[in-house]
């Protein structure tokens, strides 16, 4: 079980709280968008989206040869509240607002075109 401690640790990182705020917004993301909406390397994302699949605050499913991560849906209400929160308050942040802005502008979303 997902204890407060493990929880607080993975939203510390800043990419990984990047990746919650976005994964919460948008529901579900391929790896190559949230690649491309934090400017960051595959290999970087992955690292930290496999984090918070080992703590089970996010899970993957394969559809070919793309990974897509969403929220688990089965945390505690207490995680959930705090994501709530969380998104909220982080959602006119410069970095935030950029991270979106990428998100939109990116003409080669899965769901478009299957990248």
């Amino acid at each position: 079980m997902l204890t407060p401690t493990e929880l607080f640790k993975c939203l510390a990182d800043d990419t990984r709280l990047r990746c919650l705020v976005l994964l919460h917004q948008e529901k579900r993301l391929c790896v190559c968008e949230l690649t491309y909406s934090l400017a960051m390397s595959q290999p970087k994302i992955s690292r930290h989206l496999a984090l918070l699949r080992q703590i089970k605050v996010v899970q993957d499913s394969r559809e070919g040869q793309w990974v897509y991560y969403q929220i688990n849906a089965e945390l505690p209400a207490w995680v959930n509240e705090i994501l709530d929160v969380i998104a909220q308050e982080t959602n006119q942040r410069a970095h935030i607002k950029e991270d979106r802005a990428r998100l939109q502008a990116m003409a080669s979303r899965p769901w478009l075109n299957k990248c």
